[in-house]
C-alpha cells in the first residue's frame, strides 16, 4: 500500500515533539525553498543558532550517529530484508535508521544489492518512510538521502524512466556551460522529486592519464580550465534543481592507473603540479558554493609524506581543504568499504582516522556496530575530543537547515511520478546529447553514410548495445540492419563471422568500449576493427566510452566518439551517421599514439564536421 506523507502540520508536530524549542527553532529558521544557496549573513547566523540549539539537545550517541551514511536493503522502509539482518541485526530499513540514527542514507540499485530504486513513486515512498523513521527517533533529525547519479553510463544508479543524461566528458565535448547546467538541473530536479536531497556529483578530477581505470569519462577532461568552468556550471545546475552537490574526489584522482575500489593509488604530482592541474576545479566548485566535497582514497606524498590516503590525512583534509582553500561545507569520505580504505585501515580504525583527519561524514563504513563503537570509544577515551565531533555535527545540522529539510522532509509521491522522465526533460536530454557526438576521423568522406548504403552490419562490443543501435538504424526508411555482437574480447571465430557478414553489407558499424585501456580486451577489439577494415567495405568505429580507443586502430576510415553507451547516445550516433546531426563535439582530451614515442594522434579540441 502506498504511504502518503503526513500534512505539514503533522510534520511540524513530529519535529517539535520531545525536543521542546530546539527543533522548533530549526523549523522556524529554515530558508524558504529554492533560497538555500543564496543565504545572507543574517540567514547564516540564524542557521548557526538553530544548529547549536539542536546540538545541545543531542546525546553523544546521537551525535555520532549523524556522522555516518549507511546503505539499507529493500524497496520500502518497512520491508524486511535478510541483508539488513546480516549487516545491522535488524530487518527493515526503518529499523536500521531507528537503531543507528544516521545522518544519512545512500541509495543503490540491484547491481550492488540494496535494490532501492525501482520506479519514482516507490523511491519517493521509501524516502518518506525513512524520513518518518528518523523523525520518530531520538533527536528527530531528518536524513540526508544520497545517491551517485553522475550521468553517463559509468557511475549511475537511476535507470529509465529517469531521464538519461550524458556524462561529464560527453558534455565537455559540447563545450557548453548551458548544457552542463541544464543537465545537472534535470538530474537534481528528478532526484529531489523522489526525496533524494544529496547527489555525489560532479566529478572534479582532471583526467590526464589515458590509462586511468576509474575516472576516465567521468571527468570533464584533461584541461584544468575547462574542468573548472564546467564543474562550476554543474554545481549551479544542481542548486537550480534544489539538490545538494558534491565535488569529488579531493585532492584529485585524475592521474592514476590504479582503481581505488581495489587498491591504493599514489599521485606523484608535485605541489606545483597539483596547483596547476588538480586543485583548480575544486577551487571553482568552492567559489560557486558547492555544498559537499568528497575525499579520495589516494596517497599524495607532496601533501602528506606519511603515506596515508587523503581521506585519513589531516594535512590534506583539514590543512589544505578546510584551512587553505577555505571550504566551509561538508567533507564526506568516499566509501570506506573500498579497497583504498580497507587495505590498511580495518573497520575499527578507518572511521576514527577519517574523523581525526577532518571528515564530517563517514560513508559506508564496514561493520556498523564496530565502527560506531570505535568512534564512541575514541571520544570517551579522549583520543578524539568531543568538540571535534560537535564541529562536524554542527556542519551537518546547518546543511540540513539550509536545505529546508526540517519543515519539508517529505515529498509528494504522485508528483515524483510526473516529474521524473517528463517529456520536457527527455527532449532537452536528446538535444544536449546530439551536441556531444564527436567525429574524430573521417577519411574519404565515409560519413555521413551515402543513400546507397542501405544494408548495415552493426557489430562489436555488447549484445544489448549492438541490438539497440541496429534496431534504431533499421527503423529508418529504406535501411536494413543486422546485429552481430562479438563481445568485449572477440576471438578468431567471432572475428571471422563478423568479416564474413561485413562482405554481405554495404557498411559496417563496429562498437568498441575501453579498447585502449585494457591490454587483452583492447587488442582483441582492435583485431576485429582491423580485420573489418581489410574487407574494403566502409567501416565506422564508434568508441562508446573512451575516445582513446582509436589509438588501437588509427587506420579506421571513420571514428565517432560518444563517451557514453546509453540509449540517448546511441540514438544520437544514428542521427550523426546519416547526417541528421552534424557532429559538433570537440575532444576534451588529447589522444596519444599507442607508442608514446610517436607523439599525439589528435590534439585536445580536435573535432571534425560534415
Amino acid at each position: 500500500m502506498q504511504q502518503t506523507p503526513p500534512p505539514q502540520s503533522t510534520t511540524r508536530r513530529q519535529i517539535l515533539a520531545g525536543a521542546a524549542g530546539a527543533a522548533g527553532i530549526a523549523a522556524a529558521t529554515a530558508l524558504p525553498s529554492g533560497t538555500a544557496h543564496a543565504a545572507t549573513a543574517a540567514d547564516d547566523a540564524r542557521t548557526r543558532r538553530a544548529a547549536r540549539a539542536l546540538l545541545g539537545r543531542m546525546s553523544l550517541k546521537e551525535k555520532i550517529g549523524q556522522l555516518f551514511v549507511v546503505e539499507v536493503y529493500g524497496k520500502s522502509a518497512d520491508s524486511a530484508h535478510d541483508k539488513n539482518k546480516e549487516l545491522y541485526g535488524v530487518s527493515t530499513p526503518a529499523e536500521v535508521v531507528a537503531k543507528y540514527r544516521p545522518g544519512g542514507v545512500i541509495y543503490f540499485d540491484a547491481r550492488r544489492g540494496p535494490d532501492n530504486l525501482q520506479q519514482p513513486r516507490q523511491i519517493a515512498g521509501l524516502s518518506n518512510g525513512l524520513q518518518r523513521a528518523a523523525l520518530r527517533t531520538g533527536a528527530r533529525i531528518p536524513l540526508l538521502v544520497s545517491i551517485d547519479q553522475e550521468g553517463g553510463s559509468v557511475v549511475y544508479r537511476m535507470l529509465e524512466p529517469a531521464t538519461q543524461l550524458p556524462g561529464n566528458m560527453a558534455l565537455a565535448a559540447a563545450r557548453s556551460r548551458g548544457d552542463v547546467r541544464r543537465s545537472s538541473e534535470i538530474i537534481g530536479t528528478e532526484l529531489a522529486a523522489m526525496g533524494i536531497n544529496q547527489n555525489y556529483a560532479p566529478v572534479a578530477d582532471v583526467n590526464i592519464n589515458p590509462d586511468n581505470p576509474i575516472i576516465g569519462v567521468r571527468s570533464f577532461g584533461s584541461d584544468p580550465a575547462l574542468c573548472s568552468d564546467l564543474v562550476a556550471a554543474s554545481v549551479r545546475g544542481y542548486h537550480r534543481g534544489e539538490v545538494s552537490s558534491a565535488a569529488k574526489h579531493f585532492p584529485g584522482h585524475g592521474d592514476t592507473d590504479v582503481d581505488s575500489h581495489t587498491g591504493l593509488p599514489v599521485i606523484k604530482h608535485t605541489r606545483e603540479e597539483l596547483e596547476k592541474i588538480d586543485l583548480p576545479p575544486f577551487r571553482a566548485a568552492i567559489a560557486r558554493g558547492v555544498d559537499t566535497i568528497m575525499t579520495a582514497h589516494i596517497v599524495v606524498p607532496s601533501l602528506d609524506s606519511s603515506g596515508v590516503p587523503a581521506t585519513m590525512s589531516k594535512p590534506i583534509v583539514t590543512g589544505l581543504l578546510r584551512e587553505e582553500l577555505g571550504f566551509r561545507g561538508l567533507i564526506v569520505t568516499d566509501a570506506l568499504d573500498m579497497g583504498g580504505a580497507t587495505e590498511d585501515f580495518p573497520p575499527d580504525v578507518a572511521p576514527v582516522r577519517a574523523l581525526k583527519a577532518g571528515c564530517d561524514q563517514l560513508v559506508l563504513a564496514p561493520k556498523a556496530d564496530t565502527a560506531h563503537a570505535a568512534v564512541l570509544k575514541a571520544v570517551e577515551s579522549g583520543d578524539v575530543p568531543e568538540d571535534r565531533v560537535d564541529a562536524s555535527v554542527l556542519r551537518i545540522l546547518e546543511h540540513k537547515l539550509r536545505g529546508g529539510l526540517f519543515p519539508r522532509p517529505y515529498v509528494d509521491e504522485d508528483r515524483a511520478a510526473r516529474v521524473v522522465g517528463s517529456r520536457r526533460h527527455i527532449a532537452d536530454a536528446a538535444r544536449i546529447t546530439d551536441r556531444t557526438v564527436t567525429l574524430v576521423r573521417n577519411e574519404g568522406g565515409t560519413l555521413p553514410l551515402s543513400p546507397g548504403a542501405r544494408t548495415v552490419l552493426v557489430t562489436g562490443w555488447d549484445t544489448d548495445r549492438v541490438g539497440i543501435l541496429a534496431r534504431t538504424v533499421g527503423e529508418r526508411s529504406g535501411q536494413e540492419a543486422t546485429a552481430l555482437a562479438t563481445g568485449a574480447t572477440p576471438g578468431a571465430t567471432q572475428i571471422e563471422d563478423a568479416v564474413t557478414a561485413a562482405g554481405d553489407h554495404d557498411v559496417t558499424v563496429v562498437l568498441t568500449n575501453a579498447a585502449a585501456s585494457a591490454k587483452d580486451k583492447g587488442a582483441a577489439q582492435a583485431d576485429l576493427v582491423k580485420a573489418l577494415v581489410k574487407t574494403g567495405k566502409p567501416v565506422v568505429a564508434v568508441a562508446v566510452r573512451n575516445a582513446y580507443d582509436i589509438r588501437r586502430f588509427p587506420g579506421v576510415p571513420a571514428c565517432l566518439a560518444t563517451f557514453s553507451y546509453g540509449k540517448p547516445s546511441l540514438d544520437s550516433v544514428v542521427r550523426a551517421l546519416y547526417g541528421d546531426v552534424n557532429p559538433s563535439g570537440k575532444l576534451p582530451v588529447s589522444i596519444p599514439a599507442l607508442d608514446e614515442d610517436e607523439g599525439t594522434l589528435y590534439e585536445f579540441g580536435h573535432g571534425l564536421s560534415y
